[in-house]
């Protein structure tokens, strides 16, 4: 990109010297100062389309993991990242299972699951951080990433689903949490790409053509 500036640039002094060689000083200078305005706005064109771009991808949230860690969703950069809300008291809860499945598969091919307790349906997540912790463990060996308990919906939404959930923010898609373990499937680029029902299982054919392509 520089380079192309550069040669911008080169080009326009070309001009300059073939056109108004025999012009007065004052206005080689104030057309001079029109190119330099005109390369600028170039690159502060360039340097605010990628902040809109960095803005449009997950990496720009921190949130914390089930120990109450900072946990840096750029950590996460070049993986395939299936985000999950989750609840140990509902019928889906099993899905724990094909979740903990699908990670133990893909870990080590760039593909990492987090999951979000929350107790937005039907209060079907009361516990603490340390007792959703235990509970994944002892009744599915749960191993893959698990945050702390957060809101998917409603005036407490965590930023991170509002991002998931609105367009406007992600670039790509609205959408609802409509209940327990739906799932949000982002890029190794950071973008939502997208959005799997609750009850379809981690493992379902969508899923996993996902992960491989």
């Amino acid at each position: 990109y520089k380079t192309f500036l550069y040669h911008l640039y080169d080009y326009f002094s070309i001009y300059l010297r073939n056109t108004i060689n025999n012009k007065p000083l004052i206005i080689k200078m104030k057309v001079s100062k029109l190119i330099l305005l005109f390369l600028m706005g170039i690159m502060l064109g360039k340097a605010q389309t990628k902040k809109q771009m960095n803005d449009q991808t997950i990496y720009q949230f921190e949130v914390e993991d089930i120990t109450g860690k900072a946990f840096p969703l750029s950590s996460l950069q070049g993986k395939k990242v299936m985000i999950v809300n989750t609840a140990s008291k509902c019928g889906l809860t099993p899905q724990y299972k094909e979740l903990e499945a699908l990670y133990q598969q893909y870990k080590d091919k760039d593909f990492v699951i987090i999951g979000f307790p929350a107790n937005n349906f039907l209060k079907q997540e009361p516990g603490t951080n340390e007792e959703i912790a235990s509970f994944c463990q002892v009744n599915y060996g749960v191993s893959f990433p698990m945050m702390s308990k957060i809101s998917v919906k409603g005036k407490d939404m965590h930023p991170l689903y509002q991002f998931l959930t609105q367009k406007s923010k992600n670039g790509v898609m609205d959408s609802k949490v409509s209940w327990n373990f739906q799932k949000y499937l982002i890029g190794k680029d950071g973008h939502l790409e997208k959005v799997i029902a609750p009850k379809t299982l981690p493992n379902d054919t969508e899923v996993i053509e996902w992960i491989n392509k």
